[in-house]
Parts: structure tokens; sequence; C-alpha cells
């Protein structure tokens, strides 16, 4: 459902005067462009070339990586989440997590060993923004992954809340195999796409890449800040 544009003529009305031209009445034609770099980059690399190219950059954004595949992803996530220093855990509330036989690790065995662990449930409000606060992982699923730059793109909805990817300690993202796109030009045309078929997106899609890295100020590098210090990544063989 598209929302409604308030006083839109009268605004771009105004911007046309201030150009000192009428405003344009009719469709804008894209152009032709002669040269298109964005889509030179990793043109035609499959999955397991785009896979390489996430480990190499995940080097350079101070991110663990490890790739598994469904039947060993659960054991993955309790050897990183033991390794980051156990719970308290938060994470999304996602019908992937079924999917990849992640169920019974978090609603029996963590609790049964005393893993304090929460799963996002929107009729608890900000019951769950002070679990993440106090939560020392958060554990989200990637739906686009930029092979370029080490980026997940994570879609936020009621049962799966923004902050579970940034107020806990430690960060791992459940990366589908399948997500892998060359880089930012990919992955906005996949959002573009959803857009013109009328599915629903997300008011908030968040870009993230690593743990939280911040060097503005004198060029050094200070970890943490804006979000978690620490992240991995693991990769699901899912085809």
């Amino acid at each position: 459902m598209k929302g409604t544009i308030q006083n839109r003529d009268l605004f771009l009305s105004k911007i046309a005067g201030r150009l000192g031209r009428e405003k344009v009445s009719a469709g804008v034609e894209r152009p032709n462009w002669n040269f298109t770099p964005q889509d030179e980059v990793l043109k035609g690399a499959n999955l397991d070339e785009l896979l390489e190219v996430l480990k190499a950059q995940c080097k350079n954004i101070h991110t663990d990586i490890f790739v598994t595949d469904k039947l060993g992803l659960s054991k993955a996530v309790k050897n990183i989440v033991s390794d980051y220093g156990s719970g308290p855990v938060v994470t999304w509330k996602d019908s992937r997590f079924d999917e990849y036989g992640l169920s019974p690790l978090f609603q029996q065995l963590w609790p049964e060993e005393n893993v304090e662990f929460h799963e996002w449930d929107s009729s608890r409000g900000e019951e769950n923004v002070k679990f993440a606060e106090r939560a020392n992982v958060g554990i989200t699923v990637s739906d686009i992954t930029l092979a370029e730059s080490g980026t997940v793109v994570l879609f936020s909805s009621k049962d799966k809340g923004r902050t579970v990817s940034f107020l806990p300690a430690k960060s791992v993202i459940i990366i589908p195999k399948s997500s892998l796109v060359p880089r930012m030009t990919q992955a906005a045309r996949l959002i573009r796409e959803k857009v013109k078929k009328g599915e629903h997106i997300a008011s908030c899609i968040n870009f993230i890449t690593g743990p939280s890295n911040s060097a503005d100020i004198e060029m050094n590098l200070v970890v943490g800040v804006h979000g978690p210090f620490k992240a991995a990544y693991i990769v699901v063989e899912d085809l």
C-alpha cells in the first residue's frame, strides 16, 4: 500500500519556479548511458566465486566468517555463541530459523543449559528492546548479501526488530548462500523489483558491514561505538 504525499504539486511547482522553468508534467525518460561501470564489477560471477570474494572482504572488515550446511548450522551457531561468551541471546522471530533447524537449539537446548534466551515478540513492546540492550549476542538473517563490501541487508518488521542487530555486544548473522549478489547495484535493483511487484517492503532496511567501526575523529579507529564490537557471518549452503 502506497502512502499519500501531501502538497506534492505545490512543492514541485515551487522548486520549478526557483529553477526558472515550468514544472515538468510529462514523464522523464531514463538516459541510455554509454558506460555502466556499476554493472561490470564481478559481472558473471557465480555464487561460489561471490562467496570467495565475501571471505576475502571479511578479513578487511574484521568479521569472522564460517561456511556450513543446514545440518551443521545449529552446531556452528552454538559454538560461535559459546566463543563469544554465551548469553544472554536475542533473536528475531523468523520462520527461516525453523527451516534451518535452529528452533530446538533456541527453544530447548539453550534454556536447559541456562543460556538466557529471548525471541523478539511484537506483543511485548519495549521489553524486547530492554532485553536487546543487555544481550551479549544478537542473531539475525541476511535478506541480501553484498559480496564486494561484505555487507548484509536486513529487512525489519514487527517480528524482526532492528535493535537485535545493533544493541547486543556481538552480532551473529546467518547468510543464505542464495542471498549473495555482487554489490550495491544488484541489491538496489532487487529492492526496486519488489516495490514494482507490489511486495511489502520493510520501512527500515539496514545495510550492515561487519562490526561497528568508526574513524571519524582524527582517523583513529574505534570499534563498538555505534553497534556490536564483534560480528560473525555464517554462510549456509541452502541450494
